[in-house]
């Protein structure tokens, strides 16, 4: 059961980040690249639209595994 509890605290920072990076897809892009430029870029609608849906496979998929760890543990 420790385990599980554990797993559950080192997942909030990771479900944080992608729900930040599914809200506000230009900046996560941009997240330490943004030195690289010397006006702000503007990225292409599929590359935010795949950023929102690799965000949403994450979410979904951390959620599945937190609940078979969380039944196994059971």
């Amino acid at each position: 059961m420790a385990g599980v509890i554990l797993s559950f605290i080192l997942f909030i920072p990771v479900y944080a980040v992608l729900i930040w990076s599914y809200f506000n897809p230009e900046e996560s892009l941009l997240f330490g690249k943004r030195w690289m430029y010397q006006e702000d870029p503007e990225p292409s609608p599929a590359a935010i639209r795949y950023i929102k849906v690799m965000s949403l496979i994450g979410i979904v998929g951390l959620t599945f595994v937190f609940i078979i760890l969380f039944i196994k543990f059971i």
